[in-house]
């Protein structure tokens, strides 16, 4: 019996290694949001981004399972080349009352993609200028061979949704869509 456990000890040693929890962090996101208006389409970018979570990895390297995702950007970090698009899309965000863009995770499916990669689909709260509704968030995560994660995705969201007027501009001549897009792709580095 105690020679069949040392055998099976390291059988159970490399299953419990090869799908370890790790948690991982990242601090710079490329992140795009763009919308349409009246006179031409637009971009705001911000680079400044937390996003964590708990990921278990497989001994393949492919995603298993994610826990405790919580990712948030400052309103103000995104940015156009323009000052005055800059203002008017902060107050229609209401930054002074609410700095940060939120959004936790409550639950997660994931599917295998090609590769290691996985497509993750979130569903969570998203906190937009003081208004938070449920979301969901398609991201494909690529394990990289750096132990890092790339994340990338597109998601479309309405202004509307979470009580924002679409900002205007030149006394009202210029008007801004109500839906945008928001494209991001973040680092996670093991923390």
């Amino acid at each position: 019996m105690k020679r069949t456990l040392i055998l099976l000890f390291p059988l159970l040693s490399a299953g419990l290694l090869s799908s370890a929890q790790v948690r991982y962090a990242g601090t710079t996101v490329d992140l795009v949001v763009s919308g349409t208006s009246t006179l031409h389409d637009w971009n705001m970018k911000s680079v400044k981004a937390d996003c964590s979570g708990v990921f278990t990895l497989n001994s393949a390297g492919q995603i298993t399972s994610v826990e405790d995702l919580v990712f948030s950007t400052p309103a103000t970090a995104l940015k156009s080349e323009h000052t005055s698009m800059d203002n008017n899309a902060y107050k229609a965000l209401k930054t002074e009352k609410n700095p940060l863009i939120t959004f936790t995770v409550s639950s997660v499916s994931i599917t295998p993609a090609k590769g290691s990669a996985s497509t993750v689909t979130c569903k969570g709260k998203l906190n937009l200028a003081g208004s938070t509704r449920d979301e969901q968030v398609v991201a494909l995560c690529q394990p990289n061979a750096d132990n890092t994660i790339t994340v990338t995705g597109i998601e479309k969201i309405s202004m509307k949704d979470f009580n924002i007027d679409p900002p205007t501009f030149m006394l009202g001549t210029i008007k801004t869509g109500n839906d945008i897009t928001l494209s991001f792709t973040l680092l996670l580095k093991r923390s």
